[in-house]
């Protein structure tokens, strides 16, 4: 028994419902200005604390704000979360040198649970940028409009 050509179900699309059919270079520069935020991190590392994850977002947002909205979007976004993160970060260093070192005591755990947040977000961040979606880091603020 054969199936009527109307009754069959066309496949689901291939971009994400609400994606407004985003290039792929706009995908992949905003997915590029989250894990920029990783590889600043990890090279200024070594000079203390990783204090430069936000100067990849920065760049990119500068170079590409006015010809890729979706970029100029996810770039403002991994700005605004990675700036979050280092004002948190800075907070956790002045308190334990206001405290003479006691303050470690609350900041090596927090500082240990910001930095596994920030690695997982910033990972789920880049890869629904990539696939075209809109992403919100749910503990950001919201500096750069």
């Amino acid at each position: 028994m054969s199936v009527p050509p109307e009754s069959v179900v066309p496949p689901p699309p291939s971009e994400p419902i609400g994606s407004e059919a985003i290039p792929a270079e706009e995908r992949t520069w905003a997915m590029l200005a989250h894990l920029s935020a990783l590889l600043g991190g990890l090279l200024t590392a070594s000079f203390g604390r990783g204090w430069g994850c936000f100067v990849g977002p920065l760049v990119i947002w500068l170079v590409k704000k006015d010809t890729m909205p979706f970029v100029n979007d996810q770039a403002k976004e991994a700005l605004n979360f990675n700036i979050t993160v280092a004002l948190a970060s800075l907070v956790l260093l002045v308190l334990s040198i206001i405290t003479f070192g006691i303050g470690l005591i609350i900041a090596i755990p927090l500082w240990i649970i910001i930095g596994v947040a920030w690695l997982v977000l910033t990972i789920i961040a880049a890869l629904k940028a990539n696939e075209g979606v809109r992403y919100r880091y749910p503990f950001a603020l919201r500096l750069i409009k």
